[in-house]
């Protein structure tokens, strides 16, 4: 990874798109420290080191924004709402065929249709975030002053900064390296790097033999999400011969291959902002202790049974989803047929189609499974022990952090390998 980077600095071009994405970080991280007006920042630190020993939902949210949510900064609600609404365009558009037909017919208009209301329907979310937020910090009596103007200028910055965020992550994606909603999440959860590692040696000072297992753990994750990223199932293709005029073409063998983890961190990503709503809705409505609304509220704290269950059927349904999404076994079968190749035992056309989706379902699966061992069983563990559950958010973070890495890598190898040039005489 760092001999990718040295080589790519080298490079002039793709020396600005680095140096470009820095930049765009750098501001990020800068709004992440500008605290909103009119909170009392003493009591929120208090109140949000409770909501982490609790395990709870909001402690989860706030890795995501850097700690941007727990300093009430103008970037509090982070990259969540641009995410919630792509979810729910890429769904409206599966579910309206009217949708369905702008992406694929449309063309390039179609394209940015439907990113510009992605854009308008991001920014209302981080309106309705920002709002039931300052909501939640007027019940617990957080703020300096409670009256109107003072709840214009919250609100409005914290969906200015929702604004500003998404800007920045689109210019990342078109200018920059990497994807820019990736980049942003990995920002700010490296940023939390130095609380995790205070955690742990808090572990180091309760037990030794717990922080060393935890550090040990922690490794063997890594190592197996850089093995599990890189897996892949490849189907054999075979090419026919045929004479075009004097020459013959064809005769190869090939593969189609198939990544186990094809759908990347984006269904864990897509989880937890969905699971991010209950969140929200308490932010309005903070029920009293012994309620029903508080005992439905609890159901969705990241230490319940309920909360991981559920999380773990998302992460499977998103799986699915986002593969569905990439990739089309029916046109793959048919670019295939047109182009003289075929699966060795299957004919062309549909039973070709079936195979691909029958092979395609089986490796979402274990890719499916893969995502759920790494983002829950820490969350399981803090579930069971209670001075575990700082370290517990690190599951999840772990696997966006070295997916978003492994990504950015590739995505380095393959501008460099684009600029590549060699000579007439090698």
């Amino acid at each position: 990874m760092l001999e990718t980077i040295k080589n790519a600095w080298r490079v002039a071009e793709l020396r600005k798109k680095i140096l470009y994405t820095l930049f765009i970080v750098f501001i990020f991280r800068l709004g992440s420290s500008i605290p909103v007006p009119f909170v009392d920042f003493a009591m929120l630190s208090q109140v949000f080191e409770q909501q982490t020993s609790n395990g709870s939902l909001l402690s989860f949210m706030d890795v995501f924004t850097g700690g941007g949510l727990s300093n009430a900064t103008i970037f509090a609600m982070g990259i969540t709402p641009y995410i919630n609404a792509s979810i729910i365009l890429q769904l409206l558009t599966v579910a309206i065929p009217a949708l369905e037909h702008m992406v694929k017919d449309g063309g390039e208009e179609g394209q940015k249709k439907i990113a510009s209301w992605t854009r308008y329907v991001a920014v209302l979310l981080g309106f309705v975030q920002g709002f039931s937020y300052y909501m939640l910090l007027k019940s617990w009596g957080l703020l300096t002053e409670t009256g109107v103007w003072a709840a214009i200028v919250i609100i409005m910055a914290f969906t200015a900064g929702t604004a500003l965020i998404m800007w920045m992550g689109e210019h990342i994606t078109q200018n920059g390296i990497g994807n820019g909603i990736s980049i942003i999440l990995f920002a700010g959860i490296i940023s939390r790097g130095p609380s995790l590692a205070t955690a742990v040696m808090q572990l180091f000072k309760t037990s030794a033999v717990i922080g060393i297992l935890m550090i040990l753990v922690g490794l063997a994750m890594v190592v197996f999400i850089v093995y599990m990223s890189n897996a892949e199932r490849r189907i054999p293709i075979q090419y026919a011969k045929r004479v075009v005029g004097r020459k013959m073409y064809g005769g190869q063998s090939t593969h189609l291959p198939i990544k186990v983890n094809a759908t990347g961190v984006m269904p864990i990503i897509f989880a937890s902002s969905i699971l991010s709503l209950p969140a929200t809705i308490q932010m309005f409505w903070n029920p009293e202790a012994g309620t029903v609304g508080a005992s439905i509220m609890s159901l969705f704290q990241q230490t319940s049974p309920f909360y991981i269950a559920l999380y773990a059927v998302m992460i499977f349904g998103f799986s699915y989803f986002y593969a569905s999404i990439q990739f089309n076994p029916i046109e793959i079968a048919n670019n295939l047929k047109k182009n003289g190749g075929y699966i060795p035992g299957f004919r062309p056309g549909k039973p070709t189609s079936d195979f691909i989706m029958k092979a395609l379902g089986k490796v979402v699966f274990v890719g499916a499974i893969f995502l759920c061992v790494v983002a829950l069983v820490p969350l399981i563990i803090g579930a069971f022990n209670s001075n575990l559950r700082n370290v517990a958010l690190g599951g999840t973070s772990v696997i966006i952090v070295v997916g978003v890495a492994l990504e950015t890598v590739k995505q380095l190898e393959a501008q460099m390998m684009m600029r590549h040039h060699k000579g007439f005489l090698e």
